[in-house]
């Protein structure tokens, strides 16, 4: 995973690589500041690699975009 930035909206924009590809991610969160939500997806960056990655095998995407929320 490459670093992620913040977003509008309560979100964390991050980046999945796979091979020489990337998919943006984007996961909705309810904390008041992006500092706290980018601690939260580090925290738990393996289980969301792992749902953004299945998301992406079944193509369930949004504009081209896995659509995540916390667990």
């Amino acid at each position: 995973m490459r670093r992620a930035k913040s977003d509008i909206g309560g979100t964390i924009t991050f980046f999945l690589a796979f091979g020489a590809h990337r998919q943006m991610c984007r996961l909705a969160t309810t904390f008041d500041t992006q500092k706290q939500a980018f601690s939260y997806l580090q925290k738990h960056r393996t289980e969301f690699e792992r749902i953004a990655r299945a998301r992406l095998a079944s193509g369930d995407l949004e504009d081209g975009i896995v659509v995540l929320s916390m667990l």
